[in-house]
């Protein structure tokens, strides 16, 4: 394992002798690159952030944000990452890090690196391109982030084209989030001579088969996915690892260890994404999702065309746990707080299991419907020889969705409740009805109660009202440190009444 290397701010780095067990984080800080910090050791704070060379469709690279306190640092062999001591130097501050100084955006200074990071992320984005201005000779200063009533921008973005979104995984304790905004909101464009930039005309480095043994403890990534299934099927003790987001926290937070550590998110047959038919047609045919494909990218390649999918990913976890989490993770959990179970229950998806043929011969395939998959807390279907290879999604889609997600935050925060609702009204009256939810059982489930309420019916207050009471009564709500089983009963039956109230806007809106 002598040649197990990563490459760190130009620079090659030898893994030989790391625990198996190490993440990203605690190895780069054992190098001597202590600007990455540990905050929360769990992919809430940012702190840790840095930028991974990832491909891009055209065949060049680009530098996505990760959470290097939940990647194993044996995931990224061959790989190639910048940290904030890479960015720039006290004598040539980059870019990114000089907005942030003329701003005052840090004070103690412990998130500074990992916000320059996810800032930089976004300032070497491609298609980042400045808001024009609304009205020449306008009262308002457009590229004033200061003003609140700049009428070129939204709250969210800024006049550069800034995603406020990036930063969605960063948190400061001390500094305040304006003066960093308004660093963020000065950033220019890359000049042509940025080494970072110029690094972005080449290829992203290739998937490198690993496999490294350190006192007993393994980590392997296969170079394909019969190696991966072979590996399945001849070690009992293998745990799958795709973008780490959950089993890293268990790694940092519960010191949980495992034998052998299969890592499978760079295996091309689970990073596809294919679509067999119209969408927007209406026409019969299905979406195919790649089960290590992650989500930053799922969300990118479908560019809205899953409305419901597109109202989820704003609102799973942060840019930071997008730029690795996985459908594939978040369903082989098997959690009943996951965020897309409920959404892609109600999108009636099932989930494309993958197994080693008993001639090792190939892969042998199995289909099943997603709302058939759980089986209790934490347990599914799936076998132990099996993974998720893709979660395929049927056509047509519903006209009437929307994903509600209760939380005590807006952003970064894990459910209390979550609904999805996908309905079809034709002419006043509700023809079909699937309704997904997680937060209130031991597995996330469809609400067929509430369906069976609702198809058939007119769609108008007293329909939804009585239905409401139904979803009301869905599940088995607890009570935990997140919400008790009355609020959670509660919150669903208010969720019916405002994708009700959003129809009748919706629908004034379109006839004015």
């Amino acid at each position: 394992m002598s040649d197990i290397a990563v490459t760190v701010n130009g620079q090659q780095r030898p893994l030989v002798g790391t625990p198996a067990h190490a993440t990203a984080l605690d190895w780069l800080r054992d190098s001597g690159l202590s600007g990455s910090k540990e905050g929360c050791a769990e992919g809430e704070c940012g702190a840790c952030a840095m930028l991974l060379a990832t491909p891009t469709a055209d065949g060049g690279t680009t530098w996505t944000p990760v959470n290097a306190c939940l990647v194993p640092v044996y995931a990224l062999d061959g790989q190639e990452v910048v940290t904030a001591e890479g960015l720039g130097s006290v004598e040539d501050l980059h870019p990114v890090q000089e907005k942030l100084a003329e701003a005052g955006g840090s004070q103690c200074g412990y998130c500074t690196p990992g916000f320059a990071c996810s800032m930089a992320g976004e300032y070497y984005r491609a298609d980042r391109t400045p808001v024009e201005a609304a009205s020449a000779g306008s009262a308002t200063d457009a590229t004033d982030p200061a003003d609140e009533s700049c009428p070129v921008h939204d709250p969210e973005h800024g006049p550069n084209g800034f995603d406020l979104h990036a930063l969605s995984g960063n948190l400061c304790r001390c500094t305040g989030y304006r003066p960093i905004r308004d660093a963020a909101y000065t950033l220019g464009s890359p000049e042509a001579d940025d080494p970072l930039q110029q690094r972005l005309a080449r290829p992203a480095p290739e998937p490198v088969a690993t496999d490294a043994e350190v006192d007993g403890a393994r980590f392997v990534r296969p170079a394909t996915l019969p190696e991966a299934l072979r590996v399945l099927r001849d070690e009992k003790d293998a745990l799958l690892v795709a973008g780490s987001t959950d089993w890293g926290v268990e790694v940092n937070i519960r010191g949980r260890r495992a034998p052998l550590v299969v890592a499978i998110e760079q295996l091309p047959e689970l990073r596809t994404l294919t679509i067999e038919g119209d969408v927007a047609s209406g026409a019969e045919g299905y979406v195919e999702i790649g089960a290590a494909l992650p989500l930053s990218e799922v969300e990118k390649r479908l560019d809205g065309r899953i409305p419901l999918l597109a109202q989820l990913f704003p609102q799973f976890a942060s840019r930071l746990i997008r730029n690795r989490g996985t459908f594939g993770g978040n369903l082989g959990t098997g959690s009943p707080i996951g965020d897309t179970p409920p959404a892609l229950l109600a999108l009636r998806a099932s989930v494309v299991l993958a197994s080693l043929a008993e001639d090792g011969s190939g892969v042998v395939l199995r289909e099943v419907d997603l709302a058939d998959y759980f089986t209790g807390y934490r347990q599914t279907v799936k076998r132990p020889d099996e993974l998720i290879k893709a979660i395929r999604i049927p056509l047509p889609l519903a006209t009437t969705t929307a994903f509600h997600k209760i939380a005590k935050r807006r952003f970064d925060d894990i459910s209390s409740v979550a609904v999805a609702f996908a309905l079809d009204i034709d002419g006043g009256i509700v023809t079909g009805a699937t309704i997904g939810l997680g937060g209130v059982a031991a597995t996330p489930l469809r609400a067929r109660a509430t369906e069976d309420a609702l198809i058939g019916k007119p769609w108008n207050i007293a329909t939804v009202k009585t239905a409401a009471e139904i979803l009301r009564g869905e599940g088995t709500p607890m009570s935990d440190h997140r919400a008790s089983s009355e609020y959670r009963s509660l919150m669903l039956n208010t969720a019916l009444l405002k994708l009700y109230s959003a129809t009748v806007i919706e629908s004034k809106e379109v006839s004015a």
